[in-house]
């Protein structure tokens, strides 16, 4: 087929149920701009792949060249392949070499994903510099939503005017990083979760990237992401090719519906966790570094007294690991600490009805190690010096073959020797000055690359191992990793309030059973701050519940409060892993209402937390949405271990009688919340009638 101008993309989201062939061609047409002063001959518009050579004036969807030379790139149409909702456009540069296979997929939750292969057909090496997919947008979506943050803070909501030029966020850390993005939005002035139409992107992607919101004067506005390249990390010989990321986008009336897609299409996958996420504790918080039998199996027998199904031992337990100073990369049981290895600690676990799981760091090395010492040229650096230090560690190259053949026994001999059902996998620092040796090329990419095939390996050799993904907490959340894995380790804070923005906005894209959230020691570890059970617990209902706490500093009083809270997370975790989350737009400062309603709409179950004091005093009604409209719901207030009593001198009326409401009553009018104290929270469940 002849080569001919390349698409573009005139719309994407709302199903066009009406639309006939003839009007799909006139929508076509509407959307062609007229010549203008000033400008091109011919109005340049956002193909699918936009260069200058083709007009395009804002930020080309590909760049590169040939060692300084050839950088001129006009990709045309040469062939199109389409079934059902998935179609490969096949453009083509004959004068530049240069070759490249657009996918386009709608998935089953109504996901609309972009990727692009690039390949070069030419007998010289191409530099790639960028690839990226473009997301064309509303003109009227005048306002943008992203995420940033820092340890202990991650996905903290920024809002500000979408305005003429370009509004980016890149990742160089070498994993997306806790102050990334992990969706760019674009929507009508002032929507919220419960209403107005907004547009979001996501990149797919565990390394470095890019992802830019940007309007220009020729009446085009859009989101465009993909992998960030380092110079001269991606050099093509001839013939060779190289895939950008899975691009993402979903939207919706509102950002319930936009993340609702995310989390009905993740779940749709054949490898998706489909029985019930195991209660887990972690020992990180109630032994750190300080490993011992007794201590550990005191803490396992305290753990299953309360429901724990999983017992999960952190860090510490390799050889030379006593602080975070020395033995990364040592991946061998300590003899010192465990001189029968780890058996009777696992012995113990699963004779009290748990699993075993088990925190590794295989990306890291700490300089001060036997595998540091024997092999240097295994860690990346970009000099001859090591880059800066993060927690005393520096970075493994997992694309060197050596490198990735050591870690990938150690962890496989671990596996193959104890009955291990999990592992943590945490990834403690960011990637910089990330080469393959001294004035070496950058390793990012071929690193992420190297961790995903590792991955996929592991899980293939050992069936039923579960991975979890940490750094430092929730600095590596994205769905790319999320394909690999069983959960993310949300964020190593544990603060009860800071969680409540961390979970709202991570939940923008990662289904809630795949967010690791637990209960906390009630001084909380990472902000000293004070905290009660019941905010505590009601705080890590909606996700994958979960203890960070030592138990055997616990009385039997507290010991059956939380045993009562496990038992309420095992009974709603049908409802957590099959529901759809909701967030109530417009509550009173200081309240926040949340919620998730099952699939079918028969049942549901919110929470009301008072953040801190309000000015209304009692409070006004709260709404309850996303339930069926027309059908009743029978309310009660759930009491686990004598969380509901406050400060009220009076009882709360709806809770004491047989209150039934529909759902559209629930959505449109509400009920008073309870009079609670600051930092105190309620559990209300709706059984329909």
């Amino acid at each position: 087929m002849s080569a001919s101008p390349h698409p573009v993309i005139v719309h994407w989201g709302e199903e066009l149920v009406d639309s006939t062939p003839e009007t799909l061609r006139s929508l076509v047409v509407g959307a062609r701009p007229q010549r203008v002063s000033g400008g091109l001959d011919e109005t340049p518009r956002l193909g699918l792949v936009a260069t200058p050579a083709a007009g395009w004036l804002g930020t080309p969807g590909a760049e590169g060249h040939r060692n300084g030379s050839g950088g001129s790139l006009r990709l045309e149409v040469a062939g199109v392949q389409a079934n059902g909702h998935r179609a490969t456009i096949s453009l083509i540069d004959v004068e530049a070499r240069i070759a490249a296979d657009v996918e386009l997929r709608v998935g089953p939750g109504g996901l609309f994903h972009q990727r692009i292969l690039l390949r070069n057909d030419g007998n010289s090496s191409y530099t790639l510099q960028a690839l990226q997919a473009a997301f064309p947008v509303p003109w009227d979506a005048t306002e943008l939503l992203d995420t940033t943050g820092r340890h202990l803070r991650e996905r903290s909501p920024q809002r500000h005017g979408f305005t003429f030029g370009t509004h980016a966020r890149e990742s160089r850390r070498g994993r997306p990083g806790a102050d990334s993005t992990l969706l760019l939005a674009a929507g009508r002035p002032g929507f919220g979760f419960e209403h107005g139409r907004v547009h979001g992107i996501h990149v797919a992607w565990s390394g470095n990237h890019r992802v830019f919101a940007e309007r220009s004067t020729t009446g085009d506005a859009f989101l465009a992401g993909g992998e960030l390249f380092l110079p001269g990390e991606v050099i093509l010989g001839p013939g060779e090719s190289v895939h950008s990321p899975w691009v993402i986008g979903s939207w919706g009336d509102g950002l319930t519906q936009l993340s609702a897609r995310f989390h009905a299409e993740w779940r749709a996958r054949p490898q998706h966790p489909h029985r019930p996420r195991p209660i887990t504790l972690n020992t990180w918080e109630a032994v750190y570094f300080d490993h011992s039998l007794a201590k550990l199996t005191a803490l396992a027998d305290a753990a299953a007294t309360v429901g724990v199904e999983r017992f999960v031992l952190d860090d510490g337990w390799f050889t030379g690991r006593r602080d975070d100073t020395a033995g990364l990369g040592d991946w061998f049981v300590d003899d010192d600490v465990w001189p029968e290895g780890l058996h009777p600690l696992i012995d113990h676990v699963r004779g009290c009805g748990m699993e075993f799981g088990l925190w590794v760091e295989p990306e890291m090395v700490n300089p001060e190690s036997d595998l540091a010492r024997r092999h240097p040229d295994w860690i990346l650096r970009g000099r001859m010096t090591l880059p800066p230090s993060a927690r005393q560690q520096q970075v493994l190259d997992l694309s060197h073959p050596e490198a990735y053949d050591y870690i990938s026994s150690r962890l496989n001999a671990l596996l193959d020797e104890y009955p291990i059902a999990y592992l943590k996998w945490d990834h403690n620092r960011d990637l910089v000055e990330a080469g393959n040796g001294p004035a070496g090329a950058s390793r990012v990419h071929a690193h992420t690359v190297a961790l995903y095939r590792l991955l996929d390996e592991l899980k293939s050799r050992h069936p039923g191992l579960e991975i979890e993904s940490c750094a430092s907490g929730g600095a590596r959340v994205d769905l790319g990793i999320l394909d690999r894995t069983d959960r993310i380790w949300t964020s190593d804070s544990l603060d009860p309030l800071e969680r409540l923005a961390n979970q709202k906005y991570t939940g923008l894209v990662v289904a809630p059973e795949l967010m690791g959230m637990h209960l906390t020691s009630p001084v909380v570890h990472s902000s000293h701050r004070s905290v009660s059970l019941s905010l505590s617990g009601a705080t890590a209902l909606f996700g994958h519940f979960g203890i960070e706490w030592d138990l055997t500093s616990v009385d039997e009083a507290a010991l059956a409060a939380i045993a009562e809270w496990v038992a309420l997370a095992k009974r709603i975790r049908p409802l957590v892993a099959t529901g759809h989350l909701v967030y109530v737009d417009g509550v009173e400062s200081g309240v926040d209402v949340r919620g998730i309603v099952a699939a079918d709409a028969r049942s549901a179950l919110f929470t009301i937390t008072q953040v801190e004091t309000s000015v209304a005093h009692p409070g006004g009604r709260v709404r309850m949405p996303g339930l069926a409209p027309d059908r009743p719901y029978r309310l009660r207030l759930i009491d686990v271990a004598g969380s509901v009593p406050g400060p009220g001198q009076s009882p709360l009326a709806w809770a004491h009688h047989d209150t039934v409401l529909t759902g559209r009553e629930l959505e449109s009018v509400g009920v008073r919340p309870p009079v609670q104290f600051p930092q105190q929270a309620t559990v209300v469940e709706l059984i329909s009638q």
